[in-house]
Parts: C-alpha cells; sequence; structure tokens
C-alpha cells in the first residue's frame, strides 16, 4: 500500500522533530569529537617529527636484549617499576621500555633489573585503559645500547590527544560526553536517512540554481548522506568500547561465544627448586620462533611463579596479531592465539577500531579528516537551517502535522525498538526520556 500525502506529511514532520532535538542536544558535543578527532587524525605523524630525535637510528647488530633492557632501567625515574618493553623489529629501530609508578616486587630473580617484577599496569588503569598516564619512556638504541632520551607518556602528542578526545583531559568521569555525541549522531544519522532517502523524481546531486534556504538543506542532505556508511561506522565502532554501551556490547558478545580468546589470569610458572628465570633474550627468541615479524611487546613475570606476557602492539596488520604466554622458567607456551582464533566479533573489531583510529596508513587518516570536516559542514548548516526557519516557542522545533503524536502510525513500533536497542546504547535511553519530556511539555503548553 503505497503512503498517503497526510501520512507522508505526519511521518515526515515527526522525524524532523526527533532530528532536530537531536541536533540541539548533540551538536555542541559532536563539535567537540570532531575537533578533538581531527586533532588526533595525524597524530603518528606529529609523533614522528616530535620524536624523531629517538625514534631511528643508524642500523646495526643488536645487543643482547637483557643488556638493553638494564640500560634502559638504569635511566629509569626512581621508585618506579618495568612494565613492557618494545624491542626492535627491523634495522634502524629503537627499543622502547615503559615504566610506571610503583614499588618494585621482590621477585629476586632477572627477570627485568630495575623496578621490574610486576609487569602490571599503572595504578591509574582501568578497562578503558589509563585514566592519567603517569608513565616514563625509555629510548635505547639496540646497537649500542645507548639511552637516546626519556619521555613521560603523557608528553607525547598521541596520547594527548587521544585523552582530549575520549575525556577532555579529564578522568572516566567525562567519557560520556563523547559517548552522548555518539548516541546523538546515530539518532541524526537515522532520521536523516528516513528524512532525505531519494525518491523517485528527486535529484540526489545538489542543483546549482537553489537559493536560499533549500540550497542550505541540499547540501546539509547531501553531505550527510553521502558519508552515512562511514558515519554509522565510526559511531558503532566507538560504541564499543565506550563507557556505558560498551559494558553492555562486550557483555552480549560473551553471551553469545563470540569473546576473543583470552589468556588465563590463573597461568603460573612451575620451574625445579633453584632454578633460573628465563633471560629477556631467551624470551624474545621464543616468542619471534614461528611468528610474524611485527613488533613485540612483551610484559615480565608479576612475581616469583609469574609468566611472561606477549602482545602486538601494532594494529595496522590485524591479520597478524597474536597473544603469547611462556613460563619464566621452562620456555614453555602456555597459551597461545592469532587470527585464526579469533571470533567474527573480535575480527570485526580487530578492523573496525584501527580503522576509527586512523592506523591503516594515510588513506585512513584522510578519510577521517573528511568524516570530521563533513559533521563540522552538517553542523553548522543545519544550525544556520534551524535559525532560518525555526518556529517561535521553546526550542523551534518543527510544528507536529496532525496536531499530535497519536496521529504517527509508526509511533508505537518505533518507540519499542528504540527502547530495545537502549539495551545496548544505554544513553539513548536518556534521548528518549528527555524526547518525551519535551513532548509532555508542549502538550501541556497547548492545552
Amino acid at each position: 500500500m503505497s503512503e498517503s500525502d497526510d501520512e507522508r506529511s505526519i511521518r515526515r514532520s515527526a522525524l524532523w522533530r526527533i532530528h532536530g532535538l537531536a541536533a540541539i542536544l548533540g551538536t555542541p558535543f559532536l563539535l567537540v569529537a570532531a575537533v578533538t578527532g581531527l586533532m588526533y587524525a595525524f597524530a603518528p605523524q606529529i609523533d614522528a617529527w616530535r620524536e624523531r630525535a629517538f625514534e631511528r637510528v643508524a642500523p646495526a647488530p643488536w645487543q643482547p636484549l637483557d643488556r638493553l633492557v638494564d640500560a634502559a632501567a638504569a635511566a629509569a625515574p626512581p621508585g618506579t617499576r618495568l612494565r613492557n618493553v618494545t624491542p626492535p623489529v627491523q634495522p634502524g629501530d629503537v627499543l622502547h621500555a615503559v615504566f610506571s609508578p610503583g614499588p618494585a616486587a621482590a621477585t629476586g630473580n632477572a627477570h627485568g633489573g630495575h623496578g621490574a617484577g610486576t609487569g602490571a599496569a599503572p595504578a591509574a588503569e582501568s578497562r578503558f585503559g589509563p585514566r592519567i598516564p603517569r608513565g616514563t619512556i625509555v629510548h635505547v638504541d639496540p646497537g649500542s645500547g645507548r639511552v637516546l632520551g626519556t619521555q613521560a607518556e603523557m608528553d607525547r602528542y598521541s596520547t594527548w590527544a587521544k585523552r582530549l578526545h575520549s575525556s577532555l583531559l579529564q578522568d572516566d568521569g567525562w567519557r560520556w560526553m563523547i559517548e552522548w555525541a555518539a548516541t546523538c549522531l546515530l539518532v541524526l544519522l537515522l532520521t536523516g536517512a528516513a528524512l532525505w532517502w531519494p525518491r523517485r523524481g528527486q535529484p540526489f546531486a545538489p542543483r546549482a540554481n537553489v537559493r536560499g534556504r533549500g540550497a542550505w538543506r541540499q547540501w546539509h542532505a547531501f553531505a550527510g548522506f553521502t558519508l552515512a556508511l562511514m558515519s554509522l561506522a565510526i559511531v558503532l565502532t566507538g560504541l564499543t568500547w565506550s563507557r556505558y554501551a560498551g559494558d553492555q556490547v562486550r557483555g552480549l558478545r560473551d553471551r553469545i561465544g563470540q569473546a576473543p580468546p583470552r589468556a588465563p589470569s590463573n597461568l603460573r610458572s612451575t620451574g625445579a627448586a633453584g632454578a633460573a628465570p628465563l633471560s629477556w633474550q631467551a624470551v624474545w627468541d621464543e616468542a619471534r620462533r614461528g611468528t610474524p615479524a611485527v613488533a613485540l611487546q612483551i610484559v615480565p613475570p608479576r612475581s616469583v611463579d609469574g609468566v611472561w606476557r606477549i602482545f602486538t602492539p601494532d594494529n595496522t596488520a590485524p591479520t597478524a596479531k597474536f597473544e603469547m604466554v611462556i613460563d619464566a622458567y621452562r620456555g614453555e607456551r602456555l597459551f597461545y592465539s592469532d587470527w585464526r582464533d579469533q571470533t567474527v566479533f573480535s575480527k570485526a573489531t580487530a578492523i573496525g577500531i584501527p580503522f576509527h583510529r586512523g592506523e591503516f596508513g594515510v588513506w585512513n587518516q584522510c578519510l577521517l579528516v573528511l568524516f570530521g570536516l563533513t559533521v563540522l559542514f552538517s553542523t553548522v548548516t543545519g544550525w544556520v537551517m534551524w535559525f532560518r526557519r525555526r518556529r517561535r516557542g521553546w526550542l523551534g522545533l518543527v510544528a507536529l502535522t496532525g496536531r499530535a503524536w497519536r496521529a504517527v502510525p509508526w509511533r508505537w513500533s518505533v518507540l519499542v525498538a528504540a527502547l530495545a536497542l537502549c539495551a545496548l546504547v544505554p544513553l539513548l535511553l536518556a534521548f528518549v526520556l528527555l524526547l518525551l519530556a519535551v513532548e509532555w511539555r508542549e502538550a501541556r503548553a497547548a492545552t
């Protein structure tokens, strides 16, 4: 059955009200997210330029890893513990060792020298990552063993820009703002697509002879619609590791059996009495045996019976990533997983999240810049249209054709679907409640 003109008018006015309210509530935060995202887009190049003094060295045979770790430990600030070491991959690469504030564990072995033993994350770390990265990075020339320099984690532009984008340099309590921006953008995308879906006889590209508010409207629609799929990908990947929606998504992932394989936390090393622990070099040699030639991050044992944990920190090649746990005395692999062991969900996030961060290269970064500029353009043109044709009264939303929501034929199905989606995107419930409050207030004012 085809939709009548009256039904179409009612549907569009209802969509305009939802779209307009999402813009009013979300665009201030979207502007912050877009600007800070643009500042983060080319962070790798900015880091490389700022850290050029200790990022590349003359190629030379590498010294044993233990000697390099000892050199890094000697240059680390007092009262710190070794968190992880990233050895070089190719000639000319530099070794990076990260030390975190905190006492060293009294392991009494050669697991890392100064401040080593725990391998744990810094005290101010949560499931979202370090709230305030307080570690120190020591850069060592693997050929000469010379310390090239030390650097606070927060001195890195990428770390600063990432925290600015996610929490405005505050703690986890501020992460809701970016999640709220993503939630409102999701509403804007869905309602915008429904409003501007090309109809028969309607040109998709903007027309040059249109002037005034119509010109703003067609360019606003064209910009939003052409990048709708990318916008949806950015929103969904961002929500997967957000504060509230991330918890819900991960919970659903685990319940449907899509959790990625993880090393058990209770793995322990079992060496004979008086056995000497493995050296850093022995662990590195074992980790490189039969694995892709990618960067490795080595985390030393937390205690005498702890284990070595090896990860691939580089996200630019998702299919080459792996995780490994090695017995600290026998050198046996207690756990190993790679791309073949990942679930469908974990493979999707292994691609989607690096894409969201622009880690696949310049083409990826340019797409993110285009997306950020489109968000800014859509926000500005949307506000221009609102000022040109706002209604008198509260918020200036488009009048609802039919005078009441009971005239909207799909109101209950959309409300039920939205409430169901709130189970995965909790902040969407806040938007639904705000929408109901606005409509209740306007209904009372009208009567």
